[in-house]
């Protein structure tokens, strides 16, 4: 998985690469470069990355289930 991570970054960050170097020469076409390679980042390397992450873990330690209902503290008068 490490290594899906790590080809798809690079993926990604050459997609961008290559649409800027393509809008700073002649031809100028390389907003379609640059969005893949941003949707790439976006849509793929992330939700893969999270789930890399997290995979392993309890997420009750991490919700706020005494966020909403707190307990009743005693008023002090």
């Amino acid at each position: 998985m490490k290594t899906v991570l790590t080809l798809t970054l690079f993926l990604a960050l050459g997609l961008i690469g290559y649409g800027y170097y393509l809008n700073s020469s002649a031809t100028g076409s390389g907003e379609k470069f640059i969005g893949v390679g941003v949707l790439v980042f976006a849509f793929v390397l992330m939700p893969l990355f999270i789930y890399h992450r997290y995979k392993n873990k309890d997420l009750k330690n991490y919700s706020f289930k005494d966020f909403a209902n707190p307990p009743d503290k005693k008023k002090e008068d």
